[in-house]
């Protein structure tokens, strides 16, 4: 079965609404965005998460370090990296803590994913090049693939169903949760649903 993602969540009601949707992975995002949230305001949100939901922290080029602390705090459970995070870094990553990690591609082309595909990471994040822009990408740039990938990119309940035909591991969603630059309750649950009856 194909899991969702809802990333960019950084208030209390959006907490609420995916506990209430219950998709399988909630995004923190800790790197420059309107969405950004803090160390302390991620810990207080997790503390409300429903536990069956899992936190993704997405970073770009991040301290280590400050991977690291959230990682061993609890306040994520996933890693997302967005930057230009190499095998090197990702590797001391693994060695510091045991959690998946999942490397964001701005796909252009097909060798581009192969090439991602070699990194020691868990899971790609296919996304449109700049990544966070809410516009799609030509999905028939996937070539086949032997990692498990989220897909991204202006996902909405209106092409929800014609990207799961890439047989994604996940579907990641951000501004095709809102309305008005906040997350929407009734979006979540629809974009929720849609998967759920894939």
């Amino acid at each position: 079965m194909i899991k969702i993602k809802i990333c960019g969540l950084f208030r209390f009601q959006d907490i609420l609404a995916v506990n209430e949707a219950m998709p399988d992975y909630a995004g923190f995002v800790f790197a420059e965005s309107r969405r950004k949230v803090t160390h302390e305001k991620a810990a207080a949100l997790k503390s409300l998460l429903d536990p069956q939901i899992q936190a993704v922290g997405v970073f770009v080029d991040a301290d280590p370090q400050e991977i690291i602390l959230l990682c061993k705090t609890g306040v994520i459970d996933l890693i997302q990296l967005h930057g230009r995070e190499d095998a090197a870094y990702i590797n001391a990553l693994r060695q510091a803590v045991p959690h998946p990690i999942i490397k964001a591609v701005g796909v252009e082309c097909s060798r581009q994913i192969l090439e991602a595909q070699t990194l020691p990471c868990d899971y790609l994040l296919l996304d449109s090049p700049g990544g966070g822009t809410g516009k799609g990408f030509d999905h028939s740039l996937i070539p086949p693939l032997e990692k498990p990938f989220f897909l991204a990119g202006g996902l909405n309940a209106g092409n929800l169903r014609k990207a799961a035909a890439c047989r994604p591991f996940a579907l990641d969603v951000s501004s095709g949760a809102e309305t008005g630059g906040l997350k929407d309750p009734d979006k979540i649950k629809e974009l929720v649903d849609i998967v759920r009856s894939e």
